[in-house]
């Protein structure tokens, strides 16, 4: 081998590796199989603990990182199925459990009572332990004849090691902002430690140990689908304005609708807290008829979906945050239409009503206008959260055609179903104020106020006087739309 030159000295084989690399031994295709496999269950399962907490956990900040991180695991699980489909091995039979021991460390995460617990699981143990089998598959196997193999761990590693960079940081937050609520977090650790060791790794590459005794998995999960806030979202049941009516009204300024428009946007919180409970219901067979479970394709895109209105809250926070606006004083963002969702609807119903929503911004009143009006406004950054937000918009109508609209007829059946699902979703105004949850406060004259302030300028009385709430109507454009 020392002797051999490619011609001209040109880099051999096609630079993947070089010879002395690709000459030696590496891993079989059995081999290889059955620890993808196990890749593939510790990033189902994590993307699984991650749906069950995205509704319940109060805290933005993490409700977020989960939603970013169940998308990308998604890609993850997706990149590995399509390699162990090309490795000889249709059927995949990738709903097997590789180790029980396995299984049990993530339902002793899963089941964890609070978030600081779970954290310490999912990313000071099973994506770490994820982490380094994965980098010990890539030294052992054989670079030249696992090349794809490889080429997809290229990908997963560097953001499976900013996920757990992220949850590191996290879990020492938290820890500061209450340094003696956990004193057994070490405990926990070493626990979780001990069940992977158990297994015998996550790949099952090392001699198994002693398991030790559950700690939480021995109680049944019981999913909380009910959404929850922290204290900077003080008035979740608060439906005092009506964003919509705003923003259509053509006698208000686009400069001022721009704040409307953030609200919209960061109010999109509720819909990854009512998508993830539509997955992990899905997914695990709960809350519908027997065989509702779906293709693969169908939890990656919706995941996907799922990331994106996550995303789209954060474009509204940093327009709040950029225009020197203190929204948790001033903006009341409730939680209204993902609590109602999930608790009063099956999964496929409350599908059917998303997709009823996206079809609305389909229309001329919808994400064109939006953007339309964010150019209008002569705010760039507004401008251009709309434009990303119309083209996701539009992959979502994509998404909702090949895994809603399908199941009908036709499409004005779908939205006809649509239709009849939201209007079963009882919105209790009265009721909240009269139990003292919400008094309904219009906020939007104290945040047009300091919108002026920042500005310099003298809040115009009609915009200051704007009190339409959603006391009679829904959030939607079809009223609108009705209108002209």
């Amino acid at each position: 081998m020392d002797k051999y030159r490619s011609l001209h000295g040109l880099p051999e084989l096609a630079g993947v590796t070089t010879f002395a690399g690709a000459a030696g031994s590496g891993i079989g295709v059995q081999e290889c199989v059955d620890r993808l496999k196990c890749f593939h269950y510790v990033l189902q399962r994590t993307w699984q603990v991650l749906l069950t907490r995205i509704a319940c956990e109060p805290i933005y900040e993490l409700k977020m990182g989960y939603s970013y991180h169940a998308h990308l695991i998604a890609e993850h699980i997706t990149l590995l199925r399509d390699r162990v489909a090309e490795l000889r091995h249709p059927p995949l039979r990738l709903n097997r459990v590789p180790d029980q021991n396995l299984q049990v460390l993530f339902d002793e995460i899963r089941n964890a009572p609070d978030c600081v617990m779970l954290m310490e699981g999912l990313y000071r143990v099973a994506l770490p332990a994820l982490s380094e089998s994965i980098k010990e598959y890539t030294e052992e196997t054989n670079p030249l004849t696992d090349a794809p193999s490889l080429r997809l761990l290229r990908i997963i590693l560097p953001e499976l090691e900013d996920m757990i960079a992220w949850g590191e940081a996290s879990c020492k937050a938290l820890e500061e902002a209450a340094p003696d609520q956990h004193e057994d977090l070490l405990e926990w650790r070493s626990e979780l430690k001990g069940w992977l060791a158990a297994a015998g790794g996550v790949a099952a590459t090392c001699d198994p140990a002693a398991a030790p005794n559950p700690r939480y998995s021995s109680q049944e999960f019981v999913y909380d689908s009910t959404p929850k806030r922290d204290e900077r979202f003080p008035d979740p049941y608060n439906m005092g304005v009506h964003a919509e009516e705003f923003l259509h009204d053509p006698s208000f300024e686009s400069r001022d609708k721009v704040f409307m428009m953030f609200f919209k946007r960061l109010r999109e919180i509720d819909v990854p807290e009512m998508m993830a409970s539509i997955l992990y219901e899905t997914v695990t067979g709960k809350g519908e008829a027997e065989g509702s479970k779906r293709p693969w394709g169908f939890y990656r895109d919706m995941t996907r979906q799922l990331w994106d209105e996550a995303r789209h809250a954060m474009m509204g926070e940093v327009g709040f945050v950029r225009s020197g606006i203190n929204w948790p004083s001033t903006v009341r963002v409730n939680y209204t239409w993902s609590k109602g969702l999930n608790q009063q609807l099956t999964p496929r119903e409350r599908h059917a009503v998303l997709w009823f929503i996206e079809q609305g911004l389909m229309s001329k009143k919808g994400k064109r206008f939006e953007w339309e009006l964010g150019t209008d406004s002569g705010d760039s950054f507004s401008e251009l959260i709309q434009d990303f937000d119309w083209a996701d918009e539009v992959l979502h109508a994509r998404i909702g055609r090949e895994w809603y609209v399908k199941d009908f007829e036709t499409t004005e059946a779908a939205a006809e179903y649509g239709n009849a699902c939201w209007d079963k979703v009882v919105s209790e105004w009265e009721q909240w104020k009269e139990e003292g949850l919400t008094e309904h406060h219009n906020w939007w004259p104290d945040l047009y106020r300091e919108v002026c302030r920042n500005r310099g300028d003298e809040p115009d009385p009609r915009v200051v006087a704007y009190d339409r709430s959603y006391a009679e109507t829904r959030a939607d454009l079809q009223k609108i739309d009705s209108g002209g």
